[in-house]
């Protein structure tokens, strides 16, 4: 048996921040980021709208990218004491992933970090709360996931959270937020939703319900994402309901082994913190190379490109158009071909490549990748990306 689970609502289109005077509770606690969502006035119009709904509303302000363990255990702190039946998270993936963690503690303050990391271990949430996402990037889909990772920094340990509890009950994907984002984010948010369409479709856990949100999506990023990155308004809204879609497939479907290696590089190297939308885009070419010598993954990448009326007939070329689809795609979007292009030290590579490599293998997202690889395989992988070298085994 399988299971299928979204949001029970999802609004979309312009202005439709506005379906907060709809909620119905007594209290709702705002959980946002750093202050762009308050210097571009979107703050003060959700405050306003849930107090046309009859709230009382706190905020929770200061949410960090990649948010903490600290930061979570400060937002369930001011549930608990303000005691909320609505928890509104707004901005990009970081305070809705942390509002998702300080929920369960707020329900259940006994329960620990170690518990929740179980995958589907949660307890039964909505007990005291339910919750409502609003998305300011278009790249993460954490609105409609199951999913959130919090980071313990005293020990360098990120926890990736995955339960069906934390699907939102309510989403509100409003491009108005969107239109400011800078052209930078929109490129490593756009591959990364490229990546989560394209893992959720080879995943082993593909299924009906998902192959079309997936191919959907993958269709939406080749046709809208340059225009996006030019700051075409009717690109950035169709790309803000692209990466929602490709979140709906792969909250279901589950991603690969490019997602394994983003998770294990994005903070490894002194060089620089590596954004995860771009360490997605760099790796997603080799790693579709490595995968297609699996016969039912080479079958379904063939599939996409002929879907998207990529040039081929035999599915070794439109495997091989796919990738220098997505190769074009970094170009325009000035996305570096390799680490090494990146800025990445090679000795500084080899020296952690050995460990980083071990980690990527244990990542919770290896296993639904369709090709199975070991520490020594991963490394080899890891060195194509570095170097920019074919991938033949």
């Amino acid at each position: 048996m399988s299971r299928f689970t979204l949001p029970r609502d999802v609004y979309h289109g312009m202005g439709c921040l506005e379906e907060l005077k709809n909620l119905k509770g007594k209290k709702a606690i705002l959980v946002v980021g750093g202050g762009s969502m308050r210097r571009q006035g979107f703050l003060d119009k959700a405050v306003d709208y849930l107090k046309d709904a009859g709230m009382e509303v706190e905020l929770f302000e200061g949410v960090e990218p990649d948010p903490s363990v600290e930061t979570v255990m400060k937002g369930a702190e001011a549930m608990r004491k303000f005691q909320p039946d609505w928890i509104v998270a707004m901005g990009g993936g970081s305070p809705i992933d942390a509002a998702k963690a300080m929920w369960a503690f707020y329900e259940y303050p006994d329960t620990t970090f170690e518990a929740l990391c179980i995958p589907f271990n949660f307890p039964e949430l909505r007990q005291k709360a339910k919750f409502c996402a609003i998305p300011s990037t278009s790249g993460t889909a954490t609105e409609v996931t199951a999913f959130s990772v919090i980071t313990n920094y005293e020990t360098g340990v990120k926890y990736p959270l995955a339960d069906f509890n934390i699907t939102p009950d309510v989403a509100i994907v409003d491009p108005e937020l969107v239109m400011g984002l800078p052209i930078k984010q929109v490129a490593y948010t756009g591959m990364d939703a490229l990546t989560h369409a394209i893992e959720a479709y080879v995943s082993t856990l593909n299924c009906s319900f998902t192959d079309p949100l997936a191919l959907q999506a993958i269709e939406m990023v080749l046709d809208y994402l340059p225009a996006s990155y030019k700051c075409d308004k009717v690109a950035r809204e169709q790309m803000h309901y692209a990466q929602c879609l490709a979140g709906m497939a792969f909250s279901n479907a589950l991603l690969g082994i490019v997602h394994s290696m983003a998770h294990k590089t994005g903070a490894a190297f002194s060089t620089g913190h590596i954004p995860h939308g771009c360490a997605n885009a760099i790796y997603l070419p080799y790693v579709i190379k490595y995968n297609a010598k699996d016969p039912i993954a080479a079958k379904r990448y063939a599939e996409i490109a002929r879907r998207m009326g990529l040039a081929g007939i035999s599915e070794k070329a439109l495997i091989n158009s796919l990738c220098e689809k997505i190769d074009e795609f970094n170009v325009k979007l000035n996305i570096p071909k390799t680490l090494k292009e990146f800025g990445i030290n090679e000795d500084e590579f080899k020296e952690k490549i050995d460990e980083i490599a071990e980690l990527a293998v244990g990542d919770a997202c290896t296993g639904s990748n369709p090709r199975t690889i070991d520490p020594e395989t991963m490394k080899k992988l890891f060195e194509c990306t570095y170097y920019g070298t074919e991938v033949d085994f």
